[in-house]
C-alpha cells in the first residue's frame, strides 16, 4: 500500500508491503531495513532502523497527529492512495454534484443514505470494502442523492457509478 506523508509540512511517499510476514518498507524510493514492535495501548512503539534503535510515542488519529523521538515531536499527516484518489477526484469536480464513481474495485458492504436525502459535503454515504479494508465514501459536495447505482454486497470496478449527487441549488 501506497501512503503519502508529510513529516512537519514536508510530503514523503511511503510504500508498504508484507510478503511472508515481513514488512518491506520504502520512504521516497529508498528501501529501509526496519521492524518496529507495539509497546502497549498507548501509542508507545520500539522502532528499528538499520542498526538503530528508536522508542516513538505516537499521538492522534490515523490521518493527522504527531511522534515524538527522543524528545523530538514531528507534525503528521496521513494520507493513503485511495483517499488521495477520492480527494483528487472530489477536488476536480469543484464541490459540484454530478456521479460519485469509484476509485478501486471493491465490494459494496452498507449502503448508508437513500434516494431524495440531502447530505452535506464529507458525509458517509456508504462503505466500500477493498483490499480487505473498509472505507467510508463521503458526500464529494452538500446536495441531495439523486440516483443510487449500486446495492449492498454488490462488486464494483474501478471508476464505475455509485452515487448522483445533484449539489444545492442546481
Amino acid at each position: 500500500m501506497k501512503y503519502y506523508a508529510k513529516v512537519n509540512g514536508k510530503e514523503h511517499v511511503v510504500e508498504v508491503v508484507e510478503r511472508l510476514g515481513e514488512l518491506i518498507v520504502k520512504v521516497d524510493g529508498k528501501q529501509l531495513d526496519m521492524s518496529y514492535r507495539e509497546i502497549d495501548d498507548g501509542g508507545q512503539v520500539a522502532l528499528s532502523i538499520g542498526n538503530l534503535s528508536y522508542g516513538v510515542s505516537i499521538d492522534g488519529g490515523r490521518h493527522k497527529g504527531a511522534a515524538t523521538i527522543a524528545g523530538q515531536r514531528y507534525n503528521l499527516e496521513i494520507e493513503d492512495e485511495r483517499e488521495r484518489a477520492a480527494s483528487a477526484a472530489a477536488r476536480a469536480r469543484g464541490g459540484k454534484g454530478g456521479d460519485l464513481k469509484s476509485v478501486m474495485p471493491g465490494v459494496v458492504v452498507k449502503l448508508l443514505v437513500q434516494e431524495g436525502q440531502a447530505v452535506k459535503q464529507g458525509q458517509p454515504m456508504l462503505i466500500l470494502e477493498a483490499m480487505k479494508m473498509q472505507n467510508e465514501i463521503g458526500a464529494p459536495a452538500d446536495g441531495i442523492v439523486k440516483q443510487i447505482y449500486v446495492s449492498e454486497r454488490q462488486a464494483v470496478g474501478s471508476g464505475e457509478k455509485l452515487v448522483k449527487i445533484a449539489a444545492e441549488g442546481a
